[in-house]
């Protein structure tokens, strides 16, 4: 392979901000709830890249394929791999084809083939295009990538903040993530927050079930957060975590009373007992990302709560790992319900996706 640029591309980020912003020059795109992927094309060689460096070629044979058929020769696409149903993307599919087996990858390839979202153009034949500004990547990009090809995708783009607030709104259902604003004089810059990205976040009163060690052994690294179903079961919804050092030594204090007796009655007793089995891992909890990190876990009583920042729920789990707001002595665990969780119904998704049933 022999591009104007070469793998491995840092790709470009972007800053959290809390509403659209309405700057001059900026131009609007849905944010995908996918993995980010730059895609290498030279001639009959095609490698995926992800934002970790980690290859995703051999995880979506079917997405080689289409993407040869759809994009030129010799170009570099910066985009998104995502899986889409009828109710919208899905993240937990796309988390599962990244499978070891290759007979596996071959099978699921088949069950939940991917689709490719292009947003970005870095590289079209001898050209490096990563010091043009976005408004002419953009353009060259619409000239190579018709918006018809199937599950290979151009992003929709307006300059309209209107429009892309409307985005923000209406699409949360159907699993996206929020809306991005990137300028569009700017190049495409490796590596830097030059972009702006804004996500959906509500609160959510949740149980504290337990929480996870910090990976410096010191303090408290997340909180593990439960809500009750309507059979008055406790699940497993997600994690708050992102604590300062401070604050992480804080909390070993402030929990400890808790610890006590804690598997007595805890709901998730067969699972602490598993984990102990297992020389001290959560069953079915290892990321395929990082195999080796520590997902062991010690139980709490369950009489605290905690109100919970999250962004939005998918399969009955927070998506993204949660932050605590604050501790609610005022709330009992069992009104830690399912019901709390504001629920969008999901957008129309034939008008982008043709793939989709409508």
């Amino acid at each position: 392979m022999h591009l104007p640029v070469m793998p491995p591309v840092k790709p470009m980020l972007a800053k959290a901000v809390h509403e659209v912003p309405r700057a001059p020059g900026l131009t609007y795109e849905p944010k995908w709830d996918g993995f980010r992927c730059i895609v290498f094309r030279d001639g009959d060689e095609l490698e995926l890249g992800s934002r970790n460096d980690r290859p995703l070629t051999r995880y979506f044979p079917e997405l080689v394929e289409l993407l040869r058929a759809a994009l030129p020769d010799r170009c570099v696409v910066d985009g998104e791999i995502v899986v889409v149903t009828d109710d919208g993307l899905d993240f937990d599919t796309l988390q599962n084809r990244l499978h070891p087996a290759a007979s596996r990858v071959k099978k699921l390839a088949e069950e939940t083939p991917a689709s490719f979202v292009a947003f970005d153009l870095l590289a079209l034949g001898d050209r490096d295009l990563m010091g043009e500004s976005f408004r002419e990547r953009r353009r060259l990009l619409e000239g190579i990538l018709s918006g018809a090809l199937s599950r290979v995708h151009l992003t929709p783009v307006t300059e309209d903040p209107d429009l892309a607030q409307d985005w923000f709104t209406r699409f949360e259902g159907a699993g996206f993530d929020g809306v991005m604003a990137k300028p569009g004089d700017e190049p495409y810059e490796q590596d830097k927050r030059v972009m702006w990205k804004v996500k959906h976040e509500r609160t959510a009163d949740c149980v504290v079930a337990g929480y996870r060690m910090h990976k410096d052994g010191v303090g408290i690294g997340s909180l593990l957060l439960g809500l009750f179903d309507d059979e008055g079961r406790l699940h497993h919804v997600g994690v708050a975590s992102s604590f300062t050092a401070a604050r992480r030594k804080e909390l070993v204090t402030e929990l400890a009373p808790l610890r006590e007796r804690a598997l007595e009655n805890h709901p998730w007793r067969d699972w602490a007992e598993a984990q102990t089995e297992a020389g001290g891992r959560m069953p079915g909890g290892v990321s395929r990302w990082t195999g080796t990190k520590d997902l062991s876990w010690e139980p709490l009583r369950t009489e605290l709560v905690a109100e919970v920042r999250y962004e939005h729920v998918l399969s009955g789990r927070f998506r993204h790992g949660g932050r605590l707001v604050r501790f609610r002595a005022d709330r009992t665990p069992e009104s830690c319900t399912y019901g709390q969780l504001e629920e969008v119904a999901p957008a129309e998704l034939a008008a982008l996706f043709p793939e989709v049933t409508p």
